[in-house]
């Protein structure tokens, strides 16, 4: 027998607190449910952003012309 179907299950169903899920949380579970193509266009869309290749002549360059900064930037130079 599971503990569930015990008394003493039932008894602790009457005390378990039950799962809190926000409204944000809801809605965002339906609306992914209601636009199952969502993830893919997301995918798309990061895919335009974040994957492509890297120019490593531009990032060396912008790494070779960042001015150096004290490590607190309001204290005076004394």
């Amino acid at each position: 027998m599971a503990i569930n179907e015990s008394r003493f299950g039932r008894f602790l169903g009457e005390f378990m607190p039950q799962t809190y899920e926000s409204e944000f949380t809801k809605f965002m579970r339906e609306f992914k449910q209601q636009r199952p193509q969502l993830e893919a266009e997301q995918r798309k869309s990061r895919a335009i952003w974040w994957d492509h290749k890297q120019d490593l002549d531009a990032l060396e360059r912008e790494e070779e012309s960042r001015v150096k900064q004290q490590a607190y930037v309001y204290q005076n130079k004394v």
